[in-house]
C-alpha cells in the first residue's frame, strides 16, 4: 500500500501565533506530526509550508518539506500545489495529516489510505469518532458528520447533528436510543492527486463560507466522502494557547 502523507503548515495564526513552530519538549510542533506520520505505512512524509522559517525548520530535523504560497483558502489547496511541485501522479494516493495533531495515531492513517484504496466511489475519505458528552456535541469547535448506510458522509457542520427533537438539551444517546451515537469529525483527509488538482479550481461553496469547512466544497459540487469510524478515541488536537499546554503536559 503506496500513499503519501502531506502536512499542510500556515505560520499565521489567529488564535496560535507560529503554530507550526511552537515547541514541545523541544521539537517544533510540526515536526512532532511529520514523525508521527512517518510512524504510518507512507511511502514519504513532506510538510507543505507557507513560509521559509517552517521549511528550515523541518529540514533542522531531517523533515522533507516544500515551499508553498501564501494565499491558500484551504488546506487542501495547498496540498495541491504540493502535488504539482513533488510531481505525484493523478492516481497516487495522498494523505492530509493536519499540521496541530502532532498526537496522531499512524494506524488511523493506514486505515484512512487502506479506505480510500477500497472505495473507489469516494473522491475523498476521512475519520470520525462517537461523541461522549452532551458538551462535546453542542461545541462549535467539534465538527460533526453524519453518516448514510455505507459510511459515507451526508454533511458535516459545527452544529449538533444529528439534531433529536425529543431530546433537546439532553445526551439522547445515553437515553435507551436505538440509534448510534453523534459523531465527531477527525480532521484527516485522504484523496487521489488528481482530485486535489481538480479542487481548487472550484468556487468555494456557500455552505463551506457559511460553516468555515473545506470538505463542504467536495459535496457540494457532488463528490462523495467515505469515512472511516475509529473506536480509538484521537489524541488532542492544538488550536489555542491552553490546547498547547496540554499537549506539551504529555510529553513531560
Amino acid at each position: 500500500m503506496s500513499f503519501t502523507v502531506l502536512i499542510p503548515a500556515r505560520l499565521a495564526s489567529t488564535r496560535l501565533p507560529n503554530k507550526p513552530l511552537a515547541d514541545i519538549a523541544g521539537i517544533p510542533m510540526v515536526v512532532r506530526v511529520a514523525q508521527r506520520a512517518s510512524q504510518s505505512g507512507a511511502s514519504r512524509v513532506v510538510v507543505a509550508a507557507d513560509n521559509m522559517a517552517i521549511v528550515e525548520k523541518c529540514q533542522a530535523f531531517g523533515v522533507a518539506a516544500v515551499l508553498t504560497r501564501t494565499d491558500h483558502p484551504s488546506g487542501s489547496d495547498r496540498l495541491a500545489e504540493a502535488c504539482d511541485l513533488l510531481g505525484l501522479d493523478d492516481a497516487e494516493r495522498v494523505l492530509n495529516v493536519q499540521g496541530d495533531e502532532p498526537l496522531i495515531d499512524p494506524a488511523l492513517i493506514n486505515a484512512v489510505a487502506s479506505l480510500l484504496a477500497r472505495r473507489s466511489d469516494c473522491a475523498m475519505c476521512t475519520a470520525a469518532h462517537a461523541i461522549d458528552t452532551l458538551a462535546e456535541l453542542l461545541n462549535p469547535n467539534v465538527v460533526k458528520v453524519v453518516l448514510d448506510a455505507q459510511s459515507t458522509a451526508l454533511y458535516f457542520s459545527r452544529s449538533p447533528i444529528p439534531a433529536a427533537r425529543d431530546f433537546a438539551g439532553q445526551a439522547w444517546w445515553t437515553q435507551g436510543s436505538s440509534l448510534p451515537p453523534p459523531l465527531r469529525h477527525v480532521g484527516i483527509y485522504g484523496y487521489r492527486a488528481g482530485f486535489l488538482r481538480q479542487f481548487p479550481t472550484w468556487p468555494q461553496a456557500p455552505l463551506e463560507q457559511l460553516e468555515q469547512l473545506e470538505q463542504l466544497r467536495t459535496l457540494w459540487h457532488g463528490y462523495r466522502i467515505a469515512v472511516h469510524v475509529t473506536t480509538q478515541a484521537p489524541g488532542p488536537g492544538v488550536d489555542t494557547p491552553e490546547d498547547l499546554e496540554r499537549v506539551r503536559r504529555l510529553f513531560l
